[in-house]
């Protein structure tokens, strides 16, 4: 039996804000804001057309040499298309890990920081899925892809709201 994922609610709340951040920064156009006090420069969020380009993106991260250095067993991940519009996911099926991203009639989930989740998912394989260790599995592989500053705002935001 798996233990219960008691910091789901948390985590998801944390990376809304994350992504709003992210937005705010986007709309200034040079990526500056003001957080908890201090002005921060984030890098670019990348943003995604089709599912096809989530999967050409899935496959540069995993073959980043940072990312196969700090997770050298992480397999194949494929992504696909999902017909529900309310949410991405990672499954792992007989062997086969994926990530669902819905590709109609949204486009919310076609961001960076949304597929940065699904391959934590993949490269921590956690139980609970979003306890501690995905926690940390997030925020080094939003360090080592986005930059610093994506670690530092995750890390922050997710103590904010009591993630740990």
């Amino acid at each position: 039996m798996s233990p219960p994922d008691s910091q789901r609610s948390k985590v998801y709340a944390a990376e809304q804000w994350v992504c709003t951040v992210f937005d705010r920064a986007a709309e200034h156009g040079l990526g500056a804001v003001e957080f908890f006090g201090t002005q921060l420069t984030l890098p670019p969020e990348a943003r995604f057309s089709s599912v096809e380009s989530v999967r050409r993106y899935v496959d540069s991260v995993l073959g980043h040499p940072a990312v196969r250095e700090r997770w050298p067993r992480a397999g194949p991940l494929a992504v696909r298309a999902r017909r529900s519009v309310s949410a991405a996911h990672y499954e792992r099926r007989e062997g086969v890990a994926a990530i669902a991203v819905p590709e109609r009639r949204t486009t919310w989930a076609l961001r960076e920081l949304v597929v940065l989740h699904e391959i934590a998912h993949h490269l921590s394989d956690a139980e609970p899925p979003h306890g501690a260790e995905f926690v940390a599995t997030l925020c080094d592989l939003a360090g080592v892809v986005m930059g610093p500053e994506a670690r530092h705002v995750l890390r922050v935001v997710y103590l904010k709201y009591g993630v740990r």
